[in-house]
């Protein structure tokens, strides 16, 4: 968690999102850019697939000392050494995931401030807030909720958190001036043409920015 509450950039890979670029190009070119995170989510690949393209993934991942966070499966992030994973609203329990996780760092998506204090509560170690704008990329019972709900659930909890849902790199000043430091994004980095330079250009915006 010491590396976990460092990151600025919080890139998300899914095939679904590379314009058919492999994963593991996707994430070889985050890496080079200078991320320190990344996060594994294939919503449509069998577990064996998962699991089989999470350890090319950790491969890459400590030879750029990051942090892999694999999404929905805490066995295929045991199994391949990953750092930590990422749940769901209607994924296997927090608390359960807690008994089984040993010591995976567990974040958990909350769309409101409700579910963000059953996080706390459960034990994850960080939560996610959003979708904070429009998105195609991530299926939730609720539409946008705004940046001023951002605000108003970061104000209540004390775990770390990230932000994700339609955020692009315009949105990205308007966040750090409200105090968020970590970002999660998806198709702004991977169907960038340049995943390296965009990465880059990204993680200059927290450069002197008050938040970080």
């Amino acid at each position: 968690m010491m590396a976990f509450k460092d990151i600025d950039l919080y890139p998300v890979v899914s095939s679904e999102f590379t314009n058919n670029r492999s994963v593991i190009e996707v994430v070889k070119e985050i890496a080079a850019g200078g991320a320190k995170i990344v996060q594994l989510r294939e919503k449509h690949r069998s577990k064996r697939e998962i699991y089989e393209l999470a350890l090319s993934c950790r491969a890459i991942i400590r030879t750029h000392q990051m942090l892999l966070i694999i999404n929905d499966h805490p066995d295929v992030a045991l199994a391949v050494g990953a750092d930590g994973v990422h749940l769901g609203q209607d994924d296997l329990p927090l608390a359960a995931a807690r008994r089984i996780a040993g010591e995976l760092i567990i974040g958990c998506s909350t769309h409101n401030l409700a579910e963000a204090k059953q996080a706390e509560i459960d034990g994850a170690d960080y939560i996610n807030i959003g979708p904070v704008y429009h998105t195609a990329t991530k299926e939730v019972g609720s539409g946008a909720i705004g940046i001023a709900a951002v605000r108003d659930i970061s104000t209540e909890i004390e775990l770390p958190f990230t932000v994700m849902g339609g955020i692009k790199t315009q949105h990205i000043p308007a966040l750090l001036t409200l105090g968020v430091r970590r970002i999660a994004m998806v198709t702004e980095i991977t169907r960038a043409e340049n995943i390296r330079q965009r990465t880059m250009e990204l993680r200059r915006l927290w450069q002197g920015s008050a938040s970080h």
